[in-house]
This record gives structure tokens, C-alpha cells and sequence, in this order.
């Protein structure tokens, strides 16, 4: 192959960001996000729903906060469910430098050529709650297990049925469609229906 067909091949296959036109068709035709706001929601609230290119979900009423009242260690690989106290509130409150885990409102089912990643809402950003969702991989679903730092030295407050964070969607060339999706590989996390804890 010549160097200058390389160069071309490596354009080909860039993941492009898809706009709220596409977005809106998969999630009317193929049920992508379940439910699905055509449009942002902000009065008077921390604004969800589709933007120009991603969608902002909502966390739900279900939090675990974690605490280390019954001083358990937190290991990935024999997770203890004492670190953390469940929470069903229309709001909660993050202790200073703690976190929480929750879950989304909406429903994801990816498609095989797409991946996602997550931002923040500039709204928590700038109080300093910090949201980090790994990416959707591709042929993933379920609803999305959230995690929110307060990095602050004061308590926060999380509001639930509003909006937290952003999805963006990354869809791959036709030609370059994954071998292997994280549904052919029956991965750990797949059809989540609550806030799922760490599996080894």
C-alpha cells in the first residue's frame, strides 16, 4: 500500500459526532434512549434532553453514598457493600470530598457501529461535582450506572429527575464496524436495570 493510500484509509475510518437530527431518529426508530426528550427541558430546572450534538440524561431518585462509618476498605475485586448507605430522595446531599453512586433515568441500547463518552454539566462543574461514566461500548444497553464526586470541602446537593451529565455519540465509517461488540462478548455490565456494583 502506498503511504498516501494509508493516509486515506486513516481518513475513511474517523468516528464522526453525530448530530441531535440523528440522535433523534435513533432514539424515535430503534428506541436508543427510552424515555426520550426531543427537546431541552430547563425551566427551572438543571436542564436534560437532546442538544446540538449529544443528550443530557437525568439521574434518578436512587443514590448510594458512600461512608466510612464501618471503615471498610473499598476494593474493585471483593466490593463491600458497607461502604456505602442507599438513599431514594428527590434530592441528596454528597459529603464533603465523597461520592456517590446513581443510576439514569433513561434506558441506552447502543448501536454496533457507535460509541459514546460522557462530559459533565457545566451547572455541576462549576460547584464542583464531578460526573465520570465510562463510554458505551458498542451493542451495550441498560441504564447507566453514574458516579459523582464532590471534590468541594462542603456538603452538595444532587437533584434527581433533572439533568447530570452529557452523552455524546461517535459513530464509525460503514466500512470499520467492530469485529467483536460488547454484547458478542456478553460483557459483565450488560442490561443493567439498577445501580450496578463493581464485578470482578
Amino acid at each position: 500500500m502506498q503511504p498516501g493510500n494509508r493516509t486515506a484509509k486513516r481518513e475513511n475510518t474517523r468516528m464522526a459526532i453525530k448530530s441531535d437530527r440523528w440522535i433523534r431518529q435513533q432514539a424515535i426508530d430503534h428506541r436508543m434512549i427510552v424515555p426520550f426528550s426531543e427537546k431541552q427541558v430547563c425551566a427551572g430546572v438543571i436542564s436534560y434532553g437532546l442538544s446540538s450534538y449529544g443528550y443530557d440524561l437525568r439521574v434518578s431518585d436512587e443514590f448510594k453514598i458512600f461512608t466510612n462509618v464501618n471503615s471498610a476498605i473499598i476494593d474493585p475485586k471483593a466490593f463491600d457493600e458497607r461502604s456505602f448507605v442507599s438513599v431514594q430522595a428527590p434530592s441528596v446531599i454528597i459529603p464533603p470530598n465523597s461520592f456517590a453512586l446513581a443510576r439514569s433515568v433513561e434506558y441506552f441500547r447502543i448501536p454496533r457501529d457507535v460509541l459514546t463518552i460522557c462530559v459533565g454539566k457545566s451547572t455541576y462543574a462549576r460547584c464542583g461535582i464531578i460526573v465520570n461514566v465510562t463510554p458505551f461500548e458498542p451493542e451495550w444497553e441498560g441504564f447507566v450506572t453514574l458516579e459523582i464526586s464532590n471534590t468541594t470541602p462542603l456538603p452538595a446537593r444532587i437533584y434527581a429527575n433533572e439533568g447530570l451529565c452529557q452523552i455524546l455519540f461517535f459513530q464509525s465509517d460503514s466500512d470499520d464496524v467492530c469485529e467483536v461488540s460488547y454484547a458478542d462478548r456478553k460483557g459483565k455490565y450488560q442490561n443493567q436495570q439498577g445501580i450496578v456494583l463493581p464485578k470482578l
